[in-house]
């Protein structure tokens, strides 16, 4: 319990310096902000960007860890949305059909984009952030039921995270059955935290089936 407060403290202290920012900056500044923080990041990390229309011809993020081009590093950018995603492993399972609710494991990394420091994690808790997703048609919702993101920030899960369900099958085991995604989030899809200070985050989730129902 001693690590889910000490995270969800550096997750509030992050909150703290945005809020203060948020006193000097307009929105439209804070916008400009987070901007200029994500090209940053997409150059650092040498991050080629491919457009929806060119990864649906074959739903593939080409990346140094599962290749298949391991000289690349795509992600593709939901324009509309300003999400980048980039799909490591999509998982050994199945797609979700539409009336079925999952019950899921997440093991993740929560990063804050303009700096690189680590906001929330849980890759040393002994249990997995648990959610269920649930698919209606293309719709989907989802929700935290326990783990660090609900102590951190609620239940709600973020949008950007609910955006790569149609893209992977994952499966009961991690590992190479699990699916791996990696996500850079501005703060209008991200975090109610993110939302409310304006600052963009990096995620990168293995995402695991607990039970199919």
């Amino acid at each position: 319990m001693k690590r889910i407060y000490l995270v969800a403290a550096i997750a509030a202290l992050f909150a703290v310096q945005f809020v203060s920012c948020d006193d000097e900056e307009t929105y439209a500044e804070q916008k400009e902000r987070e901007a200029k923080q994500i090209n940053a990041y997409l150059a650092e990390h040498d991050i080629d960007v491919i457009s929806l229309d060119e990864f649906l011809r074959d739903t593939i993020t080409d990346n140094p860890e599962t290749g298949p081009d391991f000289s690349r590093n795509e992600y593709v950018l939901f324009s509309d949305r300003g999400v980048y995603m980039q799909i490591v492993r999509r998982g050994q399972g199945r797609e979700m059909k539409s009336g079925e609710l999952w019950n899921l494991n997440a093991r993740y990394v929560e990063t804050y984009v303009g700096t690189g420091d680590t906001m929330t994690m849980n890759l040393f808790q002994d249990s997995a952030d648990k959610l269920y997703i649930k698919r209606t048609g293309d719709n989907y919702t989802a929700s935290f039921t326990s783990g660090i993101m609900s102590t951190a920030y609620g239940n709600t899960v973020p949008n950007s995270w609910i955006m790569v369900f149609p893209y992977i099958r994952p499966g009961f085991l991690n590992g190479e059955s699990s699916a791996k995604v990696r996500i850079i989030s501005p703060h209008n899809e991200g975090t109610r935290t993110a939302a409310q200070s304006v600052y963009p985050a990096f995620y990168e989730i293995n995402i695991s089936t607990e039970k199919w129902q």
